[in-house]
């Protein structure tokens, strides 16, 4: 025999059984119905707009131009990115198919007397000695063994990661496809990767070149930076050059990207070649690679004031848990559902997607307003990129700002059902993203950068756009909205942070009393 349910009027449900959307609306209608929690999302948007756009206009730059060549503009490379294409070239022209194949001894410091990582040399197919022209370049870092770069930005790896020199190098060109090749021997030889020109000329520059970037360095102490980057100069030894194919004339000095044009050095930084029958020994210093400028990020800067609107963001998110203890309604909720797990989570679902509609209106206004502001300051092309809101990067970081305000709300509300007391909350929230966020522009560089990698911090990493290369060595400054992983490690750690967070706080409303 069973026993029926009690009757009961339409739309009423049960007590202990109302479903997750039920749950939802509970959680929404709360929130909804605090004249000062509308509020306070109300002076998030505020505040991010008002701090972004006052950041912006007192940003102001004097842009001087001139590149990394000799005070030559800079070149841009594809899809206008900045690039440094200023390096020493001993070449021939070649007509149609053919090869170059050397044995490389290098590179070696000479200022100062060890090599940066990335000074190279190497062999070079060049369409001209045009700064900014297409090439495929082979070559035997200082750091970081063989490497075939091209358009500036592509770098591939050898087998011979931490290749000893003397080493030999291969460029093939067939039509407008270059093969490289690497051997430890002369004898045994290794394909590197293959690199399709653009160019349609038949007539091209081959030859052996060296670059060495500049030596940089920067410390820091208590807010007080100290940057060194100073130009540095490289040599490598070059014998048992072979050439096959069309060639025309007899080998040339070209410092590219240089005023002087070709011939012998003529002024401080040129290049220096010397040769004895066979063997070239070439000096000279800079580099041929995507340019590194220290600037701000633009993007991140136009949403500075997500920094300072985080603190109200995560105050909603301790108060929207920390009231009903406080006021002992939570005793009234959790007799209504007591599955208690449910019931945070309904609350981090509401409060994590306000967050993220709130911030994400905060981030878009704070974008299209800041942004004429710092191009008005002097932030223009070439040295800072044309971009637009609809480039991948730039929706990332505004998108990606709404969504990291959204997790701290979270991670906020995980807090307060941790701790239960409002106070107490907002204290430990402070501890561990406000307090951060001020100290990496304060602390030795090292240490920054361990709270910019391990704590919520990491997630404002999304927010960076500035592109960044494995194969070159930059300066990488906190302030300037640079983070030393990348976007999506950084927003993956806060995300794990509130995850831990709320998981821990569901486990102790299921085994703690109201």
């Amino acid at each position: 025999m069973t026993t029926a349910d009690p009757p009961r009027r339409p739309g009423t449900a049960l007590v202990g059984r109302a479903g997750f959307p039920q749950l939802l609306r509970a959680e929404w209608t709360k929130l909804r119905t605090v004249r000062r929690w509308g509020l306070t999302l109300l002076a998030a948007v505020v505040v991010t707009v008002l701090i972004s756009l006052f950041s912006a206009t007192s940003s102001g730059i004097e842009t001087t131009g001139g590149g990394g060549g000799g005070g030559s503009p800079a070149p841009t490379g594809p899809g206008g990115v900045s690039i440094r294409d200023d390096f020493t070239f001993v070449h021939r022209t070649l007509t149609g198919n053919g090869s170059i194949t050397a044995r490389v001894t290098g590179p070696t410091g000479e200022q100062p007397r060890r090599a940066p990582e990335w000074a190279k040399a190497g062999v070079l197919i060049k369409e001209s000695t045009d700064p900014g022209s297409e090439y495929a370049a082979l070559m035997i870092t200082a750091g970081h063994g063989v490497r075939l770069q091209s358009e500036f930005i592509r770098d591939v790896a050898g087998s011979a990661a931490s290749a000893t020199t003397p080493h030999w190098l291969r460029l093939v060109r067939s039509g407008a496809t270059v093969t490289a090749y690497e051997s430890a021997d002369g004898r045994t030889w290794h394909e590197v990767g293959t690199v399709r020109l653009a160019t349609s000329a038949e007539a091209v520059q081959f030859g052996l070149f060296v670059a060495s970037p500049n030596a940089q360095s920067m410390q820091r102490k208590f807010g007080n930076v100290s940057v060194s980057d100073q130009p540095s100069r490289s040599s490598a030894r070059f014998d048992e050059v072979t050439v096959k194919g069309a060639t025309g004339g007899d080998w040339r000095l070209t410092d590219v990207g240089r005023p002087s044009g070709g011939g012998q050095p003529t002024g401080d930084g040129q290049g220096e070649l010397r040769r004895a029958g066979g063997e070239f020994t070439l000096s000279g210093s800079g580099d041929i690679a995507p340019g590194t400028p220290m600037q701000p990020d633009l993007v991140a800067a136009s949403l500075n004031g997500s920094q300072l609107s985080l603190v109200l963001v995560a105050a909603l998110g301790v108060l929207f848990i920390t009231a009903e203890y406080r006021r002992g309604m939570i005793r009234t909720t959790f007799a209504v559902t007591p599955r208690r797990g449910r019931v945070l989570l309904a609350k981090a679902v509401v409060i994590g997607a306000v967050t993220f509609v709130t911030g994400l209106v905060a981030s878009l206004l704070s974008y299209l307003l800041s942004m004429p502001a710092l191009r008005a300051g002097g932030h223009e092309p070439p040295l800072f990129p044309e971009f637009s809101l609809t480039d991948g990067p730039v929706l990332r970081a505004v998108i990606g700002t709404a969504a990291l305000l959204a997790l701290i709300a979270v991670l906020a509300l995980g807090l307060g059902a941790l701790l239960r007391n409002t106070a107490a909350a907002i204290t430990t929230v402070v501890v561990v993203i406000v307090l951060p966020l001020i100290l990496v522009s304060m602390v030795p560089l090292g240490l920054s950068q361990w709270l910019q990698r391990l704590t919520p911090v990491a997630g404002f990493a999304v927010q960076q756009t500035t592109p960044r290369y494995d194969q070159v060595a930059g300066l990488c400054l906190p302030e300037d909205g640079c983070y030393p992983q990348g976007a999506w490690t950084g927003f993956g750690t806060l995300a794990a942070y509130a995850v831990v967070v709320l998981g821990l706080a569901v486990w102790r409303v299921r085994k703690r009393d109201a």
